[in-house]
């Protein structure tokens, strides 16, 4: 059988074996197993060189349409794969391979730490979500730069870096000076993260003073370099439209590049799932199908209220070309997708990008 043969067979039923044959396989692991099963397969198939030379053509799938410009920065398409997946910066010129305009690694902190005791991940199938409370787990930043000076591949990366669980909030900013001084020679752009709600007290630091210090202090250690690093803000879905006028002002004031919306949510709003289930499994950041509208929402409102005065990146929720267009169309210069890609696979990628060709509007 012909290279080219099994190419061909691979990208036209890759969805088909995914849905039908991996995920059931996988599903049968608990989410955090079948994550680390995925990973460990990644790594051993995706380096072997005829595994790998196909792969990379059965995923392959680029378009002039799809390419942008944003903060400086030339992406190749606007699909990129959300902070959480590649914590440590340890598949990227793997993950590269299925098509990604971009990667974002992270969430990083100075200290290795090993997050939130398990089981901390969970999915709610009838929702087509997940609920996390991690507590970014991750090897350390020292450990992720090793790692980024032997990548391969062109790819953009972002770095999305956070504060140690033990480092109180007005010492804060001295963990996202460490990361961003450790990682800067390394990343393509930084994403301030502080926005997930399985930190205590980390979403304290979206209020409007201690934010604005942060992100003047970030930026000011960023001018330093002579080389430009974007820095982005990282917001929750569950701001009101105050809080939302209120990122708009700091971002606006601070002159930092951008924002991405959104995180994961604390509600339990319209789920399928029964509350008994979702009751038992507790705390957690929700992502999935069910955040696709209220991110949008701060997208929209986000761009409509600033006049387009900075970039957004739009994530949550992000299955279908349609899904993605929505995003772009409310106002997301790139989009990220993460949860939709455990419940549609590798595919979804191409699919996304083959949908959007001739769709795209310039934001």
């Amino acid at each position: 059988m012909s290279q080219n043969w099994i190419i061909f067979v691979i990208s036209q039923n890759s969805f088909a074996v995914y849905k039908h044959l991996i995920k059931p396989i996988l599903f049968t692991q608990n989410p955090e197993s079948a994550h680390h099963i995925t990973f460990s397969l990644i790594k051993r198939l995706f380096n072997l060189p005829v595994i790998r030379s196909v792969i990379q053509s059965a995923f392959a799938y680029e378009h002039q349409d799809l390419e942008r410009e944003v903060f400086g920065l030339k992406f190749k398409n606007p699909i990129g794969l959300a902070a959480g997946f590649d914590k440590d910066a340890r598949l990227i010129d793997e993950m590269s391979l299925l098509g990604f305009g971009f990667i974002e690694i992270g969430t990083l902190t100075p200290k290795a730490q090993p997050g939130n005791p398990r089981p901390r991940l969970f999915r709610l199938p009838k929702d087509q979500a997940l609920i996390n409370r991690m507590g970014f787990n991750n090897g350390g930043v020292a450990a992720a730069v090793e790692r980024l000076k032997k990548r391969k591949s062109g790819i953009l990366v972002g770095g999305n870096i956070g504060k140690n669980k033990d480092t109180p909030n007005d010492h804060a900013l001295d963990d996202y000076l460490y990361s961003l001084h450790a990682l800067h020679p390394h990343v393509d752009y930084f994403v301030i993260n502080v926005s997930s709600p399985n930190t205590p007290n980390l979403r304290e630091l979206q209020e409007k003073e201690p934010l604005k210090r942060l992100l003047f202090a970030v930026k000011s250690a960023a001018d330093h370099y002579p080389r430009k690093r974007p820095i982005l803000l990282k917001i929750a879905p569950d701001l009101s439209d105050n809080q939302l006028d209120d990122i708009i002002a700091i971002v606006t004031e601070t002159k930092i590049d951008g924002v991405i919306a959104t995180n994961t949510t604390v509600t339990r709003e319209g789920l399928e799932t029964s509350e008994k289930l979702v009751g038992k499994i507790g705390a957690g950041g929700l992502s999935g199908k069910i955040l696709k509208k209220r991110s949008t929402e701060v997208i929209r409102y986000l761009t409509s209220r600033s006049g387009n005065a900075f970039p957004v990146i739009g994530v949550g929720g992000i299955f279908t070309a349609e899904d993605a267009l929505e995003k772009l169309d409310a106002g997301a210069s790139l989009v990220q997708v993460y949860t939709g890609m455990i419940y549609e696979g590798p595919a979804m990628v191409k699919r996304l990008k083959m949908g959007l060709v001739g769709r795209l509007v310039e934001t």
